[in-house]
């Protein structure tokens, strides 16, 4: 775990360091020269440009038609957002004193949760145990159930160990991370950590080196080191859905291909871009995908990652209040 640590602040530190290294030119405060930072600044560090087959040139010539010196901040804010929507991204945020764009990366898909569900008597009910995001309990079929809300939330090994020594009775574990937005990839990292018996390759980072939408540096690898406090070694089930973003992604990510753990649900909303940030004349701040992350084979994640078994919720059963995607990981616990 500390290795994994040192390995994320020398990546962030990296970021950091090369950023400066490619640098920016500065523009005047005013419509034109805030669009122009703005565009160079995705132009040159943004990570996706090529793999999603944005024509950012054609994008920006778009937006800048629309550019005019007497528009104020509001129309400004409007025609800039309006062009990073376009690459669909859901760490790709305009920060202005009054407003903060965003692209819904999900707005095209089944939900495949419903909060009511988890909480009624069949899951949660009113006697779940509740620490720092993470519910559990033991069901009455003697499987273990964690819904983890958020990965802001940070859980300390001592808690961690508690949770799980808590559910070791258990003859499967279903951990739900469906609607987990993301959070603190650390905390992904500390959690997966407990699923795993050695030192283990999960994926590869890059880096810009310069200002060509290729020019990353070679892949460093990332390794999970097993904790050494209190370990899950039996059969695990994740639940995952299109809302399973960012830190939520990174998690799902360490987790497949274990031996021991299946993904189920709906593939994952993605979000694999180290997010980063800059600023344009007016102030505004501009945050973006700036180090694309690997699964262990070199497949981008951006786009989500599929489950081992696809299940979706069913109208049928959500009437009478079960959450048919927890169903179907029980049933493949028991087997």
């Amino acid at each position: 775990m500390r290795n994994k640590c040192i390995q994320w602040i020398f990546s962030i530190c990296l970021l950091v360091h090369l950023s400066g290294c490619i640098g920016e030119e500065k523009y005047a405060n005013d419509p034109e020269g805030n669009f122009r930072q703005l565009w160079k600044i995705i132009d040159e560090q943004y990570c996706f440009l090529d793999y999603k087959s944005i024509d950012w040139e054609a994008v920006g010539a778009e937006a800048q038609r629309k550019i005019v010196p007497q528009m104020d901040e509001r129309q400004l804010f409007e025609i800039l957002s309006e062009m990073l929507n376009q690459l669909k991204d859901g760490h790709v945020n305009l920060i202005a004193p009054f407003e903060q764009s965003g692209y819904n990366v999900t707005s095209n898909s089944p939900r495949n949760f419903d909060e009511t569900l988890i909480g009624n008597n069949r899951y949660l009910g009113n006697d779940f145990h509740h620490y720092s995001g993470m519910k559990y309990k033991i069901l009455n079929d003697n499987i273990g159930y964690i819904y983890y809300e958020s990965f802001q939330h940070t859980l300390d090994e001592r808690s961690l160990s508690s949770i799980l020594s808590y559910l070791s009775i258990c003859n499967g574990l279903i951990f739900d991370v469906r609607q987990n937005g993301g959070g603190n990839a650390t905390n992904s990292a500390r959690i997966a950590s407990r699923f795993i018996e050695k030192r283990t390759l999960t994926g590869y980072i890059q880096h810009k080196t310069g200002r060509g939408h290729n020019d990353f540096s070679t892949p460093y690898a990332i390794y999970l080191e097993p904790s050494g406090d209190v370990r899950w070694k039996k059969r695990v089930v994740v639940l995952t859905n299109r809302h399973s973003y960012s830190a939520t992604n990174d998690f799902v990510n360490h987790m497949k291909g274990l031996p021991n753990v299946t993904i189920l649900g709906d593939t994952t909303g993605g979000g694999a871009g180290m997010p980063f940030t800059s600023e344009l004349p007016n102030g505004w701040t501009i945050r973006f995908s700036a180090s694309p992350h690997f699964d262990e084979q070199m497949n981008c994640t951006e786009w989500g990652i599929a489950p081992d078994q696809k299940v979706d919720m069913s109208s049928k059963d959500i009437d009478k209040g079960i959450d048919t995607i927890i169903e179907a990981a029980r049933k493949l616990l028991h087997q």
